[in-house]
Parts: C-alpha cells; sequence; structure tokens
C-alpha cells in the first residue's frame, strides 16, 4: 500500500506528522507525494483556526470522488475540537487520537486491510521519527496546555500539559547528535513550563535544556538548540543563564507577547502586564546581546480601542523585535473569546496589522545593517530557483542568501560575509565552507 498523509497547523503537528509516518513505514506501506497515487489517505488536522478546518472539508470532499474510482481509505487525527470529531466521523473512515497513533495498524485492520508491524510500541513519544530533514528536526518535550488565554483553542484539542520523560528526550536527542543534525527544536505549547506537573519528578526546563546544551556543546560541531514557544510568565532567569553558558544554545528567543497594553493581556488571560515582559527582555539582552528576539501579536482583539492598539504600536517601537508575526483577530472555535463580539471591522484590523508591519521591517532592517561588513555562520538549507543561489539563516534565524557554485552545502554550516540587504533578509558572500 502507498500512503500520503497531509499535515495542517504548527510545528507540534509537522513532528507528530513524521512520528505517523513512522508507524505506517513500520507496517510496510510506502510514502507518495502523490495524492492520487495512494492507497490511503491522511491528514493530520488543526481545530484551532477555521480556515485549517476548512482545508479538511475541502480535501476529503475531493478524497470521495476518488473513492468512488478506486479503492481507498481515509484517516483523520491532529488537533481536533469534539464538535469537529463528531461532524468528521461520518466523512472519514477513521478518526484518533494523534496520541494513539501506535493503534493504527488495529483500526486499518478493523477496516479489512490486514497489514504486518513491526512497531513494538504504541505510546507515540516512544515512535522513533520518520524525519522530513536530514540536517534539521524537532523534539517534542511536551504536550498541552494549562494557561486557557481566551484567544486560544489548544487546551480544548491538546488537552492538559503532559511533560515526556526527560529520559526519552535525552536519548532522542542523543541519537540526533549521532546523526550530525545541525539544528534541534524543542517543542511544546508552552515549552518552558515543562515539568512543572510532576514537581518532585521531573526535572524543570532550565536543568533539561542545561544537560542537553552540556551533551551538544562536547560535539565537534555542536548544533543550534532552539525552542518553542515559551510563554513570558514560565521565562525564568535560570533559563536564560543557561541559553548565555552555553556555546549550543542558539541566541534566539521566540516569546510571544500578543498585546501591547496591559487591559487587553489581562483579557486574553496571559497573567502579565507589559512591564514584566520588559523586564525579560532586559534580562536577555545584558546576559546575550547578540540575541535576536521574536514574538506573536493579535490585533483587533474584542475591545481593542485605538488608544490599546497604540500602546502596542509604542510597545513594538521600544522592544525592536528582529521579527513579529502579527495575526488579525478571528475568533477561534472552541475559545472563549468565540462568544464575545467580534466588534472591531476588518478594514480597522487590517489598518492595524499594517502599521505594526512597518514598525517590523524598521527595527528588523535597522539591526539587520549593524550586520553589513561583518561574518556570520550560516545553516544552509536550499537552493534558489535560478540554482545560482544558496538560502540559509544565521543562529538570530535571520534569512540570508549567497552565491556559491559548489553543489554539496545543503545542509552544512558555512562562513560567509553580509555584504548588503535584500528587505529583512541578507545578502552575503561565501567566506569558508
Amino acid at each position: 500500500m502507498k500512503y500520503h498523509i497531509v499535515v495542517l497547523g504548527c510545528q507540534m503537528n509537522l513532528s507528530d506528522g513524521e512520528r505517523l509516518k513512522s508507524v505506517l513505514n513500520h507496517m510496510g506501506m510506502t510514502e507518495t507525494e502523490r495524492e492520487e497515487e495512494a492507497d490511503l489517505l491522511g491528514m493530520v488536522a488543526c481545530s484551532v483556526r477555521q480556515k485549517a478546518i476548512d482545508k479538511v472539508h475541502t480535501r476529503i470532499h475531493l478524497w470521495k470522488q476518488w473513492k468512488g474510482e478506486k479503492p481507498l481509505m481515509t484517516f483523520l487525527t491532529g488537533c481536533i475540537l469534539p464538535k469537529d470529531r463528531k461532524r468528521f466521523i461520518k466523512d472519514f473512515d477513521i478518526v484518533f487520537d494523534i496520541k494513539d497513533a501506535g493503534t493504527l495498524p488495529e483500526l486499518i485492520s478493523g477496516h479489512g486491510e490486514v497489514t504486518p508491524l513491526t512497531l513494538n510500541t504504541r505510546e507515540l513519544w516512544e515512535v522513533d521519527p520518520a524525519y522530513v530533514s536530514p540536517f534539521e528536526a524537532s523534539l517534542p518535550i511536551q504536550n498541552g496546555c494549562n494557561n486557557f488565554c481566551t484567544y486560544c483553542a489548544v487546551p480544548y484539542t491538546r488537552g492538559r500539559e503532559e511533560s515526556r520523560p526527560s529520559a526519552d528526550i535525552e536519548r532522542e536527542f542523543g541519537a540526533l547528535l549521532d546523526r550530525g543534525y545541525k539544528s534541534i527544536t524543542l517543542l511544546g505549547q508552552n515549552v518552558n513550563s515543562y515539568g512543572s506537573e510532576k514537581k518532585g519528578l521531573e526535572i524543570g526546563f532550565p536543568e533539561l535544556m542545561d544537560r542537553l546544551a552540556t551533551e551538544a556543546d562536547a560535539r565537534e560541531e555542536p548544533p543550534w538548540i532552539y525552542f518553542t514557544a515559551p510563554h513570558p510568565k514560565d521565562m525564568s532567569d535560570g533559563l536564560i543563564q543557561v541559553m548565555a553558558r552555553h556555546w549550543s544554545t542558539a541566541k534566539q528567543v521566540h516569546l510571544p507577547i500578543q498585546s501591547g497594553d496591559d487591559e487587553i493581556l489581562r483579557r486574553m488571560n496571559r497573567r502579565y502586564k507589559v512591564d514584566h515582559y520588559r523586564g525579560i527582555l532586559e534580562k536577555i539582552r545584558t546576559a546575550m546581546p547578540e540575541a535576536t528576539l521574536f514574538t506573536d501579536i493579535i490585533v483587533g482583539f474584542p475591545g481593542e480601542t485605538e488608544e490599546q492598539f497604540e500602546n502596542t504600536a509604542r510597545m513594538m517601537e521600544e522592544f525592536r523585535f528582529n521579527m513579529a508575526f502579527i495575526a488579525m483577530y478571528s475568533p477561534r472555535p472552541g475559545a472563549k473569546s468565540t462568544d464575545w463580539e467580534d466588534d472591531i471591522p476588518q478594514e480597522v484590523k487590517k489598518d492595524r496589522f499594517h502599521r505594526l508591519s512597518e514598525i517590523m521591517q524598521n527595527t528588523a532592517v535597522a539591526w539587520n545593517e549593524t550586520l553589513v561588513g561583518k561574518e556570520v555562520t550560516v545553516l544552509v538549507n536550499g537552493r534558489s530557483r535560478k540554482g545560482d543561489q544558496y538560502s540559509g539563516r544565521t543562529e538570530g534565524m535571520i534569512n540570508i542568501q549567497f552565491r556559491s557554485t559548489r553543489e554539496d552545502l545543503i545542509g552544512r554550516f558555512v562562513r560567509a560575509k553580509v555584504v548588503g540587504l535584500h528587505g529583512i533578509s541578507l545578502a552575503g558572500e561565501l567566506t569558508a565552507p
């Protein structure tokens, strides 16, 4: 049998998809990039955004048409709200929780297709992933969320926080080091609260990072270690000190703030104020002046006044983020704010989005200009369509392009001199492979 999996949503879904592929590979199936060739079609869904659910409806409509033409089995898993699950049960042959991926062989056999199985576990985290990339990997350390931000449905799709055993994390991390991976990202919905629900039974996130980074530092070519997504209320001084101390901990922090207004943050149930966030950034910049700072921001949250938005704009100018992922508020099915009036007109949301985007562009360019004339380490991740340029990113996750006639640079660390800018990206010249 051939299979094809469509993954929607976040990095965690992509990571879960890699483990799901491993389950199917152990069943003797073969992955195909062409949907129309597959005998088994699956989807890792995302109920967090309505657009993602709309994509599920579109895909299953097409797959149902194909089922009328040939034998075909379909399944659905991922982040699914209860009401969406109930709706999709009649559309897919199999619907299951992603944590139960190890039972998929039995579920498929229950539909009349008996397949061999060499997998010896039912636990998703114990499945060795079929990594998509040979040099960049995502490593889940925690699942679920206890924060219940009013705009978010994750606690209802993935449940409460559950930390993966640190021994398992260290085992998988060590295996990635042995295979020469250059970039490893620790994943969780609230990654820096790791171990908090197992106090006395499990280590905390700073100690976990310290253990992993100590092992990585000892390698001849240490990888860059990233983590996402942390919550400001759990960002500790100890974690910042660990990041500053180790070579392998990438000097890049993605710390979502969501709003620069204290009242909006209160209504979002974020449980911190702007001044607390400001203090975290001051500590990061003191300990790691070279660190880049990324964030997430929502504009047009219900009830957001022009004055409250201006507070966010002033915050953006003050904090000088290297990147901000800005979203216009839209109701998330299952989230508390869905019951509130979405009272900010779409044209106002778009205007606020563009105003913040301009501020972000200006601060990102100002930072990048300080790199012109300097040499940076680059992880090469691809080639341009023309074929005469490589693309990559710095340790701070700033994109860079450079020309080279070499054929073997993808997946390697190289050195490049920054010679100019392309928008918020860098233009470079290769100085050392």
